[in-house]
């Protein structure tokens, strides 16, 4: 019998919606279903750093630190291709990892357990040989890095050529200077474009120079349970393919704090082009926009930035990112208790954010859209104005300094009140009749005849770039 009360109705409703919202959570109870899929994260959800980064992966990389530790220390062969052969992140629970890592604290005390059940008995005895756990995700960190930044550096590489070629194309392209919001003085695509550029290849070459050291040192970093041997640091590092360390860092975190650093850079750099990109796509601008802009869920008409929108929300977090490694620094004792733990989460999620930032930009720039028309049209906006820099230089030398700005001054306040070009404003002042810049007053108003060295600046970036030597590591 149906309830005729429609409060009672709408009470059923709420405990209906508030059981299936019960049994909806307690279905993603499932380890599949706790895994972080990206539903928040559109900015990297689907990219190679990505799955270069995420929990599997840096399974793998402690098994690679584990066996390239058991070739380092010179283990029998049969050995160490046992240990290869076991050291998969298929053969692990990974969930199971997750949660007996509560008891110790970080996840390589119960992956050490597993790995050594799962060899013979003369490989047990070579698993974890005097390495503390630090030295093991300390160097999976370092390996899940090296490997994350490969992918961000070919994706910097291809913005950087994409935008050397936009800057070549449009380096006479005028368009409005902006400063403080308001319109300034002209400038060029191409020039601003290049300085897009400069700023990604920057990012790029620190990225690409960051060192990214094997972590060994034992219990209190002192080489103790491995004989004192000063020698494993350097055929570790050779071993795992990373730098070699000075010394074991486990409480010396520049490392760490270095990679944060050239992130946020990196996130900075990318940043400066989105937020450009979103202002010059305004519909009342619209200089530029995305070539594959995202849609609305309620208005069909819509082509919105979302490319732009991604990279600048990824450049707000990197340097929060950056300040946890920073703070991380502060690392008490010969290993540290929760600055080092900070640490782990925060890396992966600066990789992340970098990593989908690079892509958004090389995906952004590739099929950016530069309005030429449009940037014309709108250097006359002001009818005239964005030229008074040129003209207060023009007739200095004819009434003074101090009279040509009063007189600029004068004729742009009425040309802006009455809504009529500042050419037209500059003929009734009596000042100007009878000069000879009055005859020329056309073309020193013309916006572009007033582009000073942009076109010249941008060959220069473009050649400075050419000319750099080819300092950059194959990372």
């Amino acid at each position: 019998m149906s309830s005729t009360d429609p409060a009672a109705d709408s009470q059923s409703a709420r405990h209906t919606c508030a059981a299936d919202t019960a049994d909806a959570g307690h279905s993603t109870a499932g380890a599949a279903d706790t895994a972080d899929a990206g539903l928040l994260s559109p900015g990297w959800a689907g990219s190679q750093v990505e799955a270069a980064t995420g929990d599997r992966a840096l399974l793998q990389a402690m098994l690679d630190a584990e066996a390239a530790l058991t070739r380092a220390l010179g283990a029998p062969a049969g050995v160490c291709a046992e240990v290869d052969a076991v050291a998969r992140a298929g053969r692990f629970d990974l969930r199971d990892l997750a949660l007996r890592a509560r008891s110790g604290g970080n996840p390589v005390i119960p992956l050490v357990a597993d790995l050594t059940a799962a060899v013979t008995d003369e490989a047990a005895v070579w698993v974890h040989r005097g390495a503390t756990s630090q030295d093991i995700l300390d160097t999976a960190l370092m390996l899940v890095t090296r490997r994350a930044r490969s992918l961000i550096l070919a994706d910097l590489d291809t913005s950087a050529a994409t935008l050397a070629r936009l800057a070549a194309e449009h380096r006479a392209t005028p368009m409005p200077g902006r400063t403080l919001t308001q319109h300034a003085v002209p400038t060029t695509f191409g020039l601003k474009a290049a300085g897009w550029h400069s700023l990604v290849t920057a990012a790029r070459d620190r990225l690409a120079a960051v060192v990214l050291p094997a972590q060994l040192g034992g219990a209190a970093a002192t080489l103790a349970a491995l004989d004192g041997r000063v020698e494993l640091l350097s055929v570790y590092a050779a071993q795992t393919g990373l730098d070699e360390p000075l010394l074991p860092w486990h409480a010396l975190r520049t490392p760490v704090a270095e990679v944060g650093a050239a992130l946020a850079l990196t996130g900075g750099a990318l940043a400066k082009i989105a937020a450009d990109v979103l202002v010059l796509s305004r519909t009342e601008i619209g200089e530029l926009s995305e070539g594959a802009g995202g849609g609305s869920s309620a208005m069909p008409h819509k082509s919105n930035p979302v490319r732009a929108a991604l990279v600048a929300a990824a450049g707000r977090r990197l340097p929060q990112h950056a300040a946890v490694l920073f703070a991380s620094m502060a690392a008490e004792d010969e290993r540290p208790a929760g600055a080092w733990h900070a640490e782990w989460q925060t890396l992966r999620e600066a990789l992340r954010d970098a990593g989908g930032a690079a892509r958004d930009t090389a995906e952004l720039t590739a099929g950016l859209r530069v309005d030429g028309r449009r940037m014309r049209e709108n250097l006359d906006l002001t009818g005239g104005l964005l030229v008074s820099e040129r003209l207060a230089a023009a007739l200095a030398p004819l009434v003074g300094r101090e009279q040509a700005r009063r007189l600029l001054t004068r004729a742009s306040r009425a040309a802006a009140d009455s809504g009529r070009p500042l050419g037209e404003a500059l003929a009734e002042q009596p000042e100007l009749r009878g000069l000879p810049e009055h005859r020329h007053l056309a073309e020193l108003l013309d916006p572009t005849r007033y582009l000073g060295a942009a076109p010249e600046l941008t060959d220069r970036a473009l050649r400075g770039s050419e000319a750099e030597p080819d300092h950059r590591r194959d990372a």
